[in-house]
């Protein structure tokens, strides 16, 4: 199979997974936030819908680093509906970017620094698996707990929830 098509299968089904948690997000809830500390129900489903922008960013350079990035303009996302568009859209891109790869490419070192600081270097796939997909499943996981005090069915990831009719 190899290591590239292993990531896109990986990729698609966790966010089919991912997909049906940020369907949930209640219209009404989107400020809500479970703790003063905690970042709003729809600033987080944003985050999570932009986690795919890595892949790309991965596979087509050497580094990232974040002290010669931006400062952050964060795009106004007005409901559920534009956030599952964000996240359609960087899945697609993050699959054609793996299909644009090689598995020779993905076992390159990748660094993500701050400025002279390297934060870590891995092996592109081990970037993608940790920094990317683990890095959204940790954040679907946040939401999930958001959904369930917000009293919305949580749909099952790995197989049915407590929620899902049996």
């Amino acid at each position: 199979m190899g290591v590239k098509n292993g990531l896109i299968s990986e990729l698609t089904h966790e966010s089919e997974n991912t997909r049906k948690m940020l369907e949930r997000i209640p219209a009404d809830k989107y400020t809500w936030k479970p703790h003063a500390k905690s970042t709003e129900l729809l600033k987080l489903a944003a985050h999570l819908a932009n986690n795919p922008i890595w892949i790309r960013r991965i596979t087509d350079a050497k580094e990232f680093d974040f002290s010669k990035m931006p400062p952050a303009a964060s795009p106004a996302y007005k409901n559920a509906d534009d956030v599952l568009a964000l996240f359609d859209k960087n899945i697609a891109d993050a699959i054609k970017a793996l299909e644009g790869t090689t598995d020779e490419a993905l076992t390159e070192p990748y660094t993500i620094r701050n400025g002279e600081k390297v934060l870590f270097t891995m092996p592109r796939v081990a970037v993608m698996r940790s920094f990317v997909l683990s890095h959204s499943i940790h954040h679907r996981g946040q939401l999930s707990v958001y959904l369930r005090l917000l009293d919305v069915p949580v749909p099952g990831m790995y197989g049915p929830s407590a929620d899902d009719a049996r």
